[in-house]
C-alpha cells in the first residue's frame, strides 16, 4: 500500500510537507522532513482507501520539542525518510 500523508507540524514553527510512504504512520514514530527529525503524534484517514492508495493527514512535534518535556506516546519504530 502506498500512503499519502500530509505532516502538519504542531506549533507551526517548521513547514509541514507531503509524502508517499510505504508503511502507515503510527503514533510513537519518528518521520524526517527535509532535514529536521518529528515524532508522529496522531494520525487521521482523510478518505478510505482505494485498491493500494490512501490519504492521511498526520500531526508531528520536533523531536527536541519532545525531548525537552513534551508528552508523547509511547515510541513506536523509527522511520526515517527523505
Amino acid at each position: 500500500m502506498i500512503y499519502k500523508v500530509s505532516y502538519v507540524v504542531i506549533g507551526g514553527d517548521y513547514p509541514g510537507g507531503i509524502k508517499n510512504e510505504y508503511e502507515r504512520p503510527e503514533p510513537g514514530d519518528v518521520v524526517q522532513i527535509g532535514r529536521v527529525k518529528f515524532r508522529v503524534m496522531e494520525v487521521h484517514e482523510i478518505i478510505p482507501p482505494r485498491d493500494d492508495f490512501q490519504f492521511l493527514h498526520a500531526t508531528v512535534k520536533p523531536l527536541h520539542d519532545v525531548a525537552a518535556g513534551e508528552t508523547a506516546k509511547p515510541a513506536g519504530k523509527d522511520k526515517l525518510s527523505d
